[in-house]
């Protein structure tokens, strides 16, 4: 099981136009397409799944959480046992493509990666559109009233981007390489940019444009609903969030109703997520023909609309009122014309064009440590330092520009050592110098947790004070429960009294062996972080996926 951070609000949208549904088909290029624009009904014609047994099995995008009550009411109805099983856009892309996916059906907010990784485009029996969101920008009110955004349709992705040159503009917005609202905006934004209404190519890439509009991310994350938490939670205000429209218009119905963020669509144009079902097995085909129907109905199409904001992906569903603007979309932006440009784009923004990460790695050395558990710690920062060749992996190892710290700790705090990365390729010497770091850990005796997590948050005051570049983040990974040194109290009552730069450092708690889940939660909580658990998988796994968050 891929795990997720286990805090946050996940939440969770157009009525298509013609060309916005051409433009999504071409891209999916594999696999028939079902449910389409087809009335849906179910086997016995009158409407819905009807009876029909078996399992479903679904790889995930993280996305999809809010859908448990509407999918337990389909297992009610059909008998179809659904399970999901969450991944990130690449990791799933990497499985299914390299035939591990494990998994009857896939279902992310979008395919087209996955449709320009795929070798065998029979790979995908068959694929329906679900439902809608395209990816906008929320912007402050104060600030788009200021901008004269508000009621302004003509605003676009270069009238941001002026915007964030003179330092007025600072936005949040996922990973790309960990999120497909992210991937999204990265591919949509060089596309504007470009000016290019073909499908982009290298020579379409504009690296100083997208320089100086990534200079404005302050905030980033690996999933679209922590994003959002993040950006309500942050001790430092951040102008604006990119991200799903779905996502901006929950956040306004509920946390944001005094103040909603002003959605601003783009007028040189978007890239909308479509949600495809995905049927991978041909022998899970009556399942999958059942959901895909059942999903495609008015009735459930109204419901996704209620409950999460996303359009409805049936044409001539009407949602009244509906939660969204009324009125066509601008035009799809075009992507990436091969997996090549893909790729490219995702490596630049990561070492080129974002600003760069400094990452904090606060370790535990105890004597639990010993054995097995020490060998996948080492195992781990050596794949982030290019041992892991998997497709997820290649875009998590440690970047162009970052910073990377590793402090260690048993009962005391021992080394703190600090590495810069020139040279972001497999074998290199900084990534060599990571690795040897690695297999030098030592055991120390006891484990004093909050006196580590104490020191690693004045290193990162001081840091942050020397140098506000970086993207600032702490990865905590222990796997014991504190016995020496300060209390959670002295911890809380210390971080509370760090200036905002250094409390907007946000800690990524790792549970690992026989780590106290509790105690790791309040840290995540504490310090507007996350916590992911790696006791039902693995630790490179946890820590690849909390490199989205970096």
């Amino acid at each position: 099981m891929i795990h997720r951070p286990i805090p946050g609000r996940l939440r969770r949208s157009a009525a298509a136009c013609l060309a916005v549904l051409v433009v999504l088909a071409v891209l999916a290029g594999a696999g028939a397409c079902t449910g389409g624009d087809e009335s849906p009904t179910r086997p016995d014609g009158t409407g819905g799944p009807g009876r029909v047994g078996g399992t479903l099995r679904i790889l995930a995008g993280s996305e999809l959480r809010d859908l448990g009550g509407i999918l337990e009411d389909f297992q009610r109805e059909s008998g179809v046992e659904v399970t999901l099983e969450y991944a990130g856009t690449l990791d799933a892309v990497d499985r299914i493509a390299g035939g591990r996916a494990d998994a009857d059906a896939a279902w992310l907010a979008s395919d087209r990666y996955l449709h320009l990784a795929l070798d065998d485009p029979k790979t995908v029996v068959a694929r329906s559109t679900t439902m809608m969101s395209p990816v906008v920008v929320g912007v402050r009110p104060e600030l788009a009233q200021r901008f004269g955004w508000v009621g302004n349709s003509s605003v676009t992705w270069a009238d941001v981007a002026e915007k964030v040159a003179v330092g007025e503009l600072t936005y949040a917005m996922t990973n790309p390489a960990a999120s497909n609202s992210g991937f999204s905006a990265l591919t949509g934004i060089a596309a504007a940019l470009a000016g290019t209404a073909d499908a982009l190519t290298v020579d379409d890439i504009r690296p100083d444009a997208l320089t100086s509009f990534f200079s404005g991310q302050v905030l980033t994350a690996g999933s679209s609903a922590w994003l959002t938490d993040a950006f309500v939670r942050s001790a430092t205000p951040v102008g604006a969030m990119i991200n799903y429209e779905s996502e901006i218009l929950a956040l306004n119905a509920d946390r944001l109703r005094s103040t909603p963020l002003t959605i601003i669509y783009p007028r040189d144009g978007i890239i909308t997520a479509d949600y495809p079902l995905q049927l991978l097995r041909a022998d899970r085909r009556a399942a999958y023909d059942a959901l895909v129907s059942w999903l495609r109905t008015p009735d459930v199409q109204r419901r996704l609309a209620t409950e999460t904001h996303r359009r409805p992906a049936t044409p001539g569903v009407r949602i009244d009122p509906a939660p969204w603007p009324t009125g066509p979309l601008p035009a799809e932006l075009p992507f990436p014309a091969t997996r090549a440009v893909a790729d490219q784009l995702l490596t630049a923004y990561l070492g080129r064009f974002r600003r760069p990460a400094h990452a904090i790695f606060v370790l535990d050395v105890s004597p639990s440590m010993e054995g097995e558990r020490l060998a996948l710690l080492r195992s781990t920062l050596a794949g982030l330092a290019g041992a892991d060749d998997s497709l997820a992996g290649r875009f998590t190892r440690f970047r162009e520009r970052e910073r990377v710290t590793l402090i260690t700790f048993s009962g005391v705090v021992h080394r703190t050592q600090e590495f810069t990365v020139t040279d972001p390729a497999p074998g290199s010497r900084d990534l060599a110098a990571i690795t040897a770091a690695a297999d030098g850990l030592t055991l120390g005796s006891g484990t004093a947790i909050y006196t580590a997590l104490n020191a690693a948050y004045r290193y990162a005051s001081d840091a942050v004070g020397d140098d506000p570049s970086h993207l600032t983040s702490i990865v905590l990974m222990t796997d014991g429960e504190n016995n020496q040194g300060e209390t959670a109290d002295a911890f809380r009552a210390a971080y509370r009294a760090l200036p905002d730069t250094a409390r907007a450092v946000r800690t990524f708690s790792v549970v690992f062996g026989d780590a106290q889940i509790d105690e790791m939660r309040a840290i995540a909580d504490e310090t507007g972080g996350a916590m992911f658990d790696a006791r039902s998988s693995s630790l490179s796994e946890a820590f690849r996926e909390i490199r989205g968050y970096q």
